[in-house]
């Protein structure tokens, strides 16, 4: 409803981790190309760590869109709340291995000479898990026994686990100590300093198709790191929002002020104590009182999405009456 107004081709902060909108910042490019390199020499367990919202499922599907386009040979694992059956089903499945029995020696079995086979025709195979914080210990430890599938100088799978930094505090754990000492190579998710939230805006509006990409004025985007904090899902959350607000208002480019209202009607603006603040960023040589909130206090991320969606809903409503209202005057004015 709003891209016409805005040029744009199509929606530039959908939540969706669309590869295609993978922002590669310093961060990311580091992360990016520390998955990659340990998928290319073979390094077995590699671990990807990020907070909520800071891009790891759009960072794993860029690396999906790879393999592919590498014909390396993927099991991709969304939904780690499975039992060890239940998930050697879905591995054996997503690998495309077929197997008419489901005990797990017999799939073992199955797998390990598939993976000798990929080996011998100089092909690789990875299974990515995602959300892995949610990871039983017991099915952690049968994920690390799949690295026993090897050679004697190779691992014939390589396994990449992304999830929360409670995964990181699991696997420190004295049970998981094995598990532990077996990964390789670490990557992390940041998040944005307030240069590369405009960076990242930009980009985003520059992928959807618009001609000017400064949408949002250096205020708008001063209050969209503020009160985001860097993250780039309620980035997204307040920038989509916030389009909405300005299309309504008929407002071009969107102004701090339209940011900050849609931050008050989701709770943006109350301080919460969980929530991780960001390191420090040089500014947009922006007044200090638009940088920050004044006394430090850092919002949440993600509150009240019911009573914003009603907001905007009276907005569009508002909006629409206005534009039958001058339909109808330049009608009268015709004739």
């Amino acid at each position: 409803m709003y891209k016409k107004f805005f040029g744009l081709k199509e929606n530039p902060f959908n939540v969706n981790p669309d590869p295609r909108y993978l922002y590669l910042t310093p961060n990311t490019q580091e992360a990016l190309a520390c998955l990659t390199y340990g998928i290319e020499t073979r390094k077995g367990f590699i671990l990807l760590t990020g907070e909520v919202g800071t891009g790891k499922t759009t960072l794993i599907n860029k690396l999906l869109e790879w393999l592919h386009k590498e014909r390396v040979f993927t099991a991709f694992v969304f939904n780690p709340r499975l039992s060890v059956s239940q998930f050697f089903d879905f591995m054996m499945a997503d690998f495309g291995i077929p197997c008419e029995s489901h005990q797990k020696g017999q799939m073992l079995l199955k797998l390990n000479q598939w993976l000798l086979d990929r080996y011998q025709a100089g092909e690789r195979a990875v299974l990515v898990v995602d959300e892995a914080q949610n990871l039983s210990p017991q099915m952690l430890e049968e994920i690390r026994l799949l690295t026993n599938l090897e050679t004697s100088t190779e691992k014939l799978l390589q396994i990449v686990l992304a999830g929360q930094p409670e995964l990181e505090q699991k696997l420190n754990q004295p049970q998981l100590r094995q598990l532990r000492q077996r990964i390789t190579l670490r990557a992390k998710t940041r998040q944005l300093t307030i240069e590369e939230t405009q960076g990242y805006i930009q980009e985003r509006m520059r992928i959807a198709g618009a001609e000017n990409p400064d949408i949002f004025s250096l205020e708008a985007v001063a209050a969209v790191h503020r009160y985001a904090r860097g993250i780039p899902r309620v980035t997204n959350l307040l920038c989509e929002h916030a389009l909405v607000s300005s299309f309504v208002d008929q407002k071009n480019p969107v102004p701090a002020e339209i940011v900050e209202e849609v931050a008050r009607d989701f709770d943006l603006h109350i301080i919460d104590p969980l929530a991780q603040t960001p390191p420090p960023a040089p500014t947009l040589g922006l007044p200090a009182s638009i940088e920050t909130n004044g006394n430090g206090d850092q919002p949440p991320l993600i509150e009240s999405l019911l009573q914003a969606l009603n907001t905007l809903v009276d907005r569009l409503n508002q909006a629409e009456a206005r534009a039958e209202s001058h339909a109808e005057s330049d009608t009268e004015h015709k004739t």
